[in-house]
């Protein structure tokens, strides 16, 4: 990638016949707020990713923003991205579906960085953390929405701030635009902090950017990112712990219905009778997968749900970071206390007729430490408040969902407790197991490095988890 100017202003503003209407319609939304900047700076990919450059984003603009000192939003650089969208109508990087649906994903990133004192042009560090979110969305084909956090694990900008990790919302200044190819909306990447993130785990992430938009210096109204912040809104606000997140997840229970994590789970019950026998993907073994066919039937069957993944639409995309990303498959948007796994909305389902189910009598579940500190917010935040939560692995189509006893549509029952489809499990829990089970993983709350393996057992209900090392998940066969 390569800093440079835009096209023309002639073409910045469309006066070319052959300039792609995408393109032109995002220029148009940027153009309504910044008439004054038709030229701003760019980054753009120097090898196209339909000529097969490594960066799917063609372009980010960086603009210069004044804010708005009525509503004490300070001054900032605004980036915004090209690419996520179907900027071009020919297929030649996304499916041309008609233009009353979504273009390409939909959406395309921002993002709102402080302008330091003296800065007269914007920092480009920003543009690689757009598209190294891009070639996610890309990779896995999910998209983005307004509450989803994903978990950066290092500064956004490779320094030594506290700001690593980010949340997304809609952009509070651009709006949704029609192109010829469809919709498109703006999503901004709002950093965070490590405590605030995990609020946004165990709560919801709109909830906790609700919070920042109140505390001027963690982003004020329009959720600006300065990197040199070095306290939480918990350290300017302690009251906002106990009295917001604290009591949200009490009387709430916790929006997030799912993550994508390390994890595999064993049957202990029996051998596997043969190579057909898709019983659980285990360390140490080749995984199993579903077949080519039911997985053809469960995407078309599905509206939403787990992704089993037979292909991949594009050549794998290592991301340097450790980047774990919660989309909105995952968000459980349903506040009642009947939840269902058949509803629009769920984290998880497969049709019963496709797959085979087998009830199991004793399971062995293995997750890393950042998947296993999260076992608390499934049972406190989600299990608790009658709903279902689901470990989908990024390693293969495992799935482990466990499931309250008021969820309707679970092939887990009371009396079957573990049952399985191919390789996705679940796991019903019953409250007063739930409780039990909080006392005994409360070491796992405090999210501080701990000693590896951990081991947790409960014999009298065949239930095993173990937190184990990323390197097991990173070399199963090793």
């Amino acid at each position: 990638m390569d800093e440079v100017r835009p096209t023309s202003g002639a073409q910045a503003h469309g006066l070319v016949p052959l300039f792609p209407p995408g393109l032109q319609a995002i220029y148009g939304e940027c153009r309504r707020l910044y008439p004054e900047q038709a030229n701003p700076l760019q980054v753009t990919a120097i090898v196209k990713y339909w000529l097969g450059g490594p960066d799917p984003l063609d372009y980010i603009s960086m603009y210069r923003n004044a804010g708005c000192p009525a509503q004490d939003v300070q001054e900032h650089w605004h980036y915004v991205s090209f690419g996520l969208s179907d900027l071009y109508g020919d297929n030649r990087v996304h499916e041309f579906t008609g233009a009353d649906g979504p273009s390409g994903f939909g959406f395309e990133l921002t993002f709102r960085l402080k302008r330091e004192v003296g800065e007269t042009a914007p920092p480009t560090w920003p543009a690689e953390l757009m598209q190294g979110l891009a070639r996610y969305v890309f990779q896995s084909e999910n998209t983005f929405c307004s509450g989803d956090h994903v978990s950066w694990h290092s500064p956004l900008d490779n320094s030594e701030s506290r700001i690593q990790h980010m949340l997304l919302t809609e952009d509070p200044q651009m709006q949704p635009i029609q192109t010829p190819f469809g919709c498109v909306s703006f999503l901004q990447i709002v950093g965070v902090c490590t405590e605030e993130l995990q609020a946004a785990q165990q709560w919801n992430g709109q909830g906790i950017l609700e919070l920042m938009r109140g505390v001027r210096v963690a982003g004020g109204p329009w959720l600006i990112t300065d990197m040199r912040r070095g306290e939480t809104i918990f350290d300017i606000d302690p009251h906002l712990q106990q009295e917001r997140v604290d009591q949200g997840i009490e009387t709430e229970g916790s929006n997030l219905s799912g993550v994508s994590a390390k994890c595999v789970w064993d049957d202990l019950s029996r051998p596997p009778e043969d190579e057909e026998d898709s019983r659980s993907i285990c360390i140490g073994s080749q995984p199993r997968r579903l077949s080519d066919k039911d997985t053809e039937q469960i995407r078309e069957t599905l509206r939403k749900g787990l992704e089993f993944n037979s292909k991949a639409a594009l050549p794998p995309i290592n991301i340097a970071k450790s980047l774990s990303v919660y989309s909105h498959f995952w968000l459980q948007a349903k506040r009642s206390r009947k939840d269902s796994l058949e509803s629009e909305s769920s984290a998880a389902i497969v049709p019963h007729e496709l797959v085979r189910t087998r009830q199991l009598e004793s399971v062995h579940l293995k997750f890393n430490q950042e998947s296993g500190t999260l076992l608390p917010l499934c049972l406190r935040g989600r299990l608790l408040h009658g709903r279902h939560f689901t470990y989908k692995s990024i390693n293969g189509d495992t799935a482990i969902t466990f499931v309250s006893t008021g969820v309707e549509g679970a092939f887990a029952t009371e009396e079957h407790p573990y049952a399985a489809h191919g390789p996705w499990l679940q796991i019903l829990l019953t409250e007063e197991f739930v409780e039990q089970m909080l006392g005994d993983l409360q070491e796992l709350n405090t999210r501080e490095e701990t000693k590896l393996p951990k081991e947790y057992s409960w014999p009298e209900k065949k239930l095993k988890i173990s937190v184990l090392p990323d390197a097991v998940f990173d070399n199963p066969l090793q």
